[in-house]
C-alpha cells in the first residue's frame, strides 16, 4: 500500500473497496471527481440523486464564499477574530446533510457550512465575532449549539444531551420523525484535552447517541498531527469501545455516507460513532495565525490539489449535471452573498449593557428580575447627574 509522505506518514492512501477500519479512509470520490465503489457505503448516498447531489455543491460553494467575506471584513477591522474554515467544506456539509431536523449538533467555532445545512443564516455567526453578542442565535431553533471557544468541552456538553434524549425515550423507537441523535464537532487538536477523553467514555458506557466527528485538518494550530498522537486518531474510539471509521474528509459523499450510517446506528440504540475526517486547514488557524510560519507552501499544493468543491464540480460535470448555466447561477447565488454578509456585518451595533439579564434563565426569575430592576436604576442615575 503507498503511503501518503507528505503529510502524515501514518496515513495511507484511500482504498475504495477496503474495510471501514480505522487506518483506512474511506472514500466514493477520488480527487479527479470519478466514483469509486464501496460495499459497505454505496447503499448510504444510493438516493442522493442529481438535485441533492448539485444541492451539496451549492452548500460548499455559498459556505466557502461566506467564509472568505467573514475573513476579509476582519482584516478590513470589522470583526475581532474569525475562525476560517477554507478546505473543510466537504467534511462539514456532507456530515450536516445527514442530520434529521430532530438531530442536534454541537459545533466547535469553525463549523460556518454545518450552521448552513441546519437551516441557519450564516450571516448570524458574525454577531459573536464582531463582539455584539456572546451568541448570536436561538440554539433551539435550529437544532444547532452556541459556538465553543473553549476547546473540548462541549464534547461533554454534547454527550450528556445525547444521555438526556435517551432517557426522554426518543432513541430506538422505531419512528423516524421520533429518533435522534447528536452530532459533536472538534479538531484535531481537541482529542489532547481530557475532556474528550472522558465524553467519549461516558458515551460509551451509556450507549448514548452522538457521533463525535474529528476533523482532523492536520494541524492544531502550530501543532501537527504527529506532535500529538503515534495513530491514527480514529482509533481513539477502540480505546473506549467506540466503534471508529476515518473518512476522506474532502469527500463529500463519503463523509455523507459514514455520517448517516453512524446517526441510524446512534438514533437506533446502537450507541456512539467516532468518525476522523481526513481534510485540510487551507486557511489560517484563525486571523490571529500565520500558517506560513510553520508549513510549507508544497503541503498547501498538495492538498489543493484534493480542493472538495472542484472535486463535486468535476463528478457533476462528467456525469452532465453541472452545465455552465447551474454553475453560473451558483456563483451569482455566491456573490450576492458575499453582498448581503458585508452590508449584514456592518449594520451590527453592540446591544444595551440591560441585555445581560435576558437569558439567563429561561424562563422568568425573580432574582434576575430585581437586579435588572435595580440596573436600570442604576443607569438612569447618571442620566439624572448629567442633567
Amino acid at each position: 500500500m503507498e503511503v501518503v509522505t507528505t503529510m502524515d506518514t501514518l496515513t495511507p492512501r484511500p482504498e475504495a473497496s477496503s474495510p471501514a477500519d480505522p487506518d483506512t479512509l474511506v472514500q466514493l470520490l477520488d480527487p479527479e471527481g470519478r466514483r469509486l465503489d464501496h460495499s459497505r457505503y454505496d447503499r448510504w448516498v444510493a438516493d442522493l440523486g442529481p438535485a441533492e447531489l448539485r444541492g451539496l455543491y451549492r452548500d460548499m460553494v455559498l459556505a466557502r464564499r461566506f467564509d472568505a467575506e467573514a475573513t476579509a471584513l476582519q482584516r478590513q477591522g470589522e470583526l475581532s477574530l474569525w475562525p476560517p474554515s477554507l478546505g473543510q467544506e466537504a467534511a462539514q456539509v456532507g456530515s450536516g446533510r445527514a442530520m434529521r431536523l430532530q438531530d442536534f449538533a454541537f459545533p466547535s467555532y469553525r463549523e460556518h457550512a454545518v450552521a448552513h445545512t441546519r437551516g441557519m443564516d450564516m450571516r448570524e455567526l458574525l454577531r459573536v465575532f464582531r463582539g455584539v453578542e456572546h451568541g448570536g442565535w436561538d440554539p433551539a431553533a435550529h437544532n444547532f449549539h452556541l459556538y465553543t471557544f473553549v476547546i473540548g468541552s462541549h464534547t461533554l456538553h454534547a454527550t450528556g444531551y445525547a444521555m438526556g434524549a435517551q432517557r426522554d425515550g426518543d432513541v430506538g423507537t422505531g419512528d423516524a420523525e421520533r429518533d435522534r441523535a447528536v452530532v459533536v464537532y472538534f479538531g484535531d487538536g481537541a482529542t489532547s484535552q481530557g475532556d474528550v477523553h472522558e465524553a467519549m467514555v461516558f458515551a460509551a458506557v451509556t450507549k448514548a447517541p452522538v457521533v463525535f466527528v474529528c476533523q482532523n485538518n492536520q494541524w492544531a494550530i502550530s501543532v501537527p498531527a504527529s506532535g500529538q498522537t503515534t495513530v491514527p486518531l480514529a482509533r481513539r474510539g477502540a480505546g473506549v469501545g467506540i466503534p471508529s471509521v476515518r473518512v476522506d474528509g474532502n469527500d463529500v459523499l463519503a463523509s455523507y455516507a459514514v455520517t448517516a450510517e453512524a446517526l441510524e446506528r446512534a438514533r437506533s440504540g446502537g450507541g456512539p460513532t467516532l468518525i476522523e475526517a481526513y481534510t485540510y486547514r487551507m486557511g489560517a488557524h484563525t486571523t490571529a495565525d500565520d500558517p506560513t510560519r510553520y508549513r510549507t507552501s508544497a503541503e498547501e499544493d498538495y492538498w489543493r490539489e484534493r480542493d472538495p468543491i472542484a472535486r463535486l464540480r468535476a463528478h457533476l460535470t462528467a456525469q452532465g449535471q453541472a452545465d455552465d448555466d447551474f454553475l453560473t447561477e451558483v456563483a451569482a447565488a455566491a456573490d450576492a452573498l458575499g453582498e448581503s454578509t458585508r452590508e449584514y456585518c456592518r449594520a451590527l451595533t453592540p446591544a444595551g449593557p440591560e441585555t445581560m439579564f435576558d437569558h439567563v434563565y429561561g424562563v422568568a426569575h425573580a432574582q434576575v428580575e430585581t437586579e435588572r430592576a435595580w440596573f436600570s436604576d442604576y443607569q438612569q442615575s447618571f442620566a439624572e447627574e448629567a442633567r
